[in-house]
């Protein structure tokens, strides 16, 4: 296999790719980098094509994802490999694709405002409970 810059992986692409993925905000990254590190600084590192491996390690270990993760993710392999691999119709790969739910999201819907309706009907009935025993300590008093 050729080393990572002769495939043209962009390492600061693939940081901000993981980044995302993972709903990390660049000054949330910063923030984990130390107090070195800023939101613009995160900008300016995605930027770089190539990324020391110590800084690599850092942001591989606060992500928790592989550095070779980082170093080897390339977007147009992936794509041709599922591309080349997965269809829509194709049973050989053991994957059956359901498109179709097995509920009727009426009928889901429906169920959750019973079960609303039920959490309601006890909470009056514990609220009924609560003022009768209040009411009991008043007049016991």
């Amino acid at each position: 296999m050729t080393n990572s810059t002769s495939r043209n992986i962009h390492q600061g692409r693939n940081i901000k790719r993981f980044r995302e993925m993972l709903g990390i905000k660049q000054d949330s990254l910063a923030h984990e980098m130390g107090e070195d590190w800023s939101q613009k600084k995160i900008s300016l590192l995605e930027q770089k094509e190539t990324i020391e491996e110590d800084i690599l390690r850092q942001v591989s270990e606060i992500l928790h994802i592989p550095v070779e993760a980082i170093q080897n993710f390339d977007e147009e392999q992936a794509v041709n490999i599922i591309s080349n691999t997965f269809h829509a119709n194709d049973s050989a790969t053991g994957f059956i694709y359901n498109n179709y739910p097995t509920f009727h999201p009426v009928d889901k819907l429906i169920q959750l405002h019973e079960e609303k309706i039920a959490l309601y009907e006890r909470m009056l009935k514990e609220k009924d409970e609560m003022m009768a025993r209040l009411e009991r300590l008043i007049t016991n008093k």
